[in-house]
């Protein structure tokens, strides 16, 4: 039998703190009630999980493997607690969607919006990530459907064209290339880059392109979010690559440039993958036709 959610997660914090009495403080039970329940997790595993010193205590490396499960077990607990009591709340299920970054900065809040007003009784558990880990945690049943940009590994996979992400360019106003006439990719590649942390296939695209053209890229900064990249090129350490919608918006402080990359590769095709099998999923199958169904038609 697994031990309790209460001891495990005071064992956890004791490790955090080193302390079992700021632990037993934090959950709110006296130091001899915490006591117990340390032991009573050391007798139940056979082996001591804790040193005790004068400064604190330290985890032994049986305890140490132990706080590593403790942490994931406790996590998947409250991700349970919380998808159940969904249920208990009268909404007919869950799903949980993983999107990218791009996704998650232009289309796809408004149609996450759409599907909640025509399916109320659904919850939607939303969290961003990188294609590549999102297709793996599709593939390992940890959510239900994802939003990535084509690229990333789809084998074993139900795979939906989605929209499109054009690619551009953020300037500096005042930058070379910000008001230049037919200015291309192999231009910005004589510049500085700042590039976005994590975007694996987006760089392998770049570097890619750069590669044909006989160039290689500049990569000064990596950040972790557009908003980021907005304070580099403002800050003037380089050109910003990022989704031309997304460099729109931040182009309407007037102190940036946001142009299109010309070239066709440019224009990105985002992707909606779910694991295979899933026709009988109500919820799913509700959630794929509202975004299939919000695409703009072609003129």
């Amino acid at each position: 039998m697994l031990p309790d959610n209460d001891s495990l997660a005071l064992f956890v914090k004791a490790a955090e703190c080193g302390s079992l009495t700021k632990a037993a403080e934090v959950s709110h039970m006296s130091l001899g009630a915490a006591s117990r329940r340390i032991a009573l997790l050391e007798h139940k595993f056979k082996t001591i999980l804790f040193e005790r010193t004068s400064k604190g205590i330290h985890l032994t490396p049986a305890g140490a493997a132990l706080v590593h499960y403790a942490k994931d077990l406790l996590v998947d607990l409250n991700k349970m607690q919380s998808e159940m009591s969904a249920f208990e709340a009268g909404n007919k299920g869950v799903l949980r969607v993983l999107a990218s970054t791009s996704s998650m900065a232009q289309c796809l809040p408004e149609d996450l919006a759409l599907f909640s007003k025509a399916h109320p009784d659904y919850k939607l558990i939303v969290h961003e990530a990188w294609s590549n880990e999102i297709t793996q945690s599709i593939l390992a049943a940890e959510a239900d459907v994802g939003i990535i940009m084509k690229g990333a590994f789809t084998a074993g996979l139900d795979v939906f064209d989605y929209r499109t992400d054009h690619l551009a360019a953020l300037f500096r106003s005042d930058h070379p290339l910000a008001h230049k006439d037919n200015f291309s990719f192999s231009d910005v590649l004589d510049y500085d880059l700042i590039g976005l942390e994590g975007s694996a296939n987006l760089m392998k695209l770049l570097t890619m392109e750069a590669t044909n053209l006989g160039k290689t890229m500049k990569l000064r900064v990596e950040v972790r979010s557009f908003e980021a990249v907005l304070k580099m090129v403002q800050s003037g350490l380089g050109v910003g690559l990022l989704p031309k919608d997304v460099g729109l918006s931040k182009a309407a402080s007037g102190d940036v440039v946001c142009r299109p990359l010309p070239e066709p590769w440019a224009v990105r095709q985002m992707l909606i993958c779910t694991r295979q099998g899933q026709s009988k999923n109500l919820a799913l199958t509700n959630f794929l036709s509202t975004l299939l169904g919000s695409i703009p038609k072609a003129a």
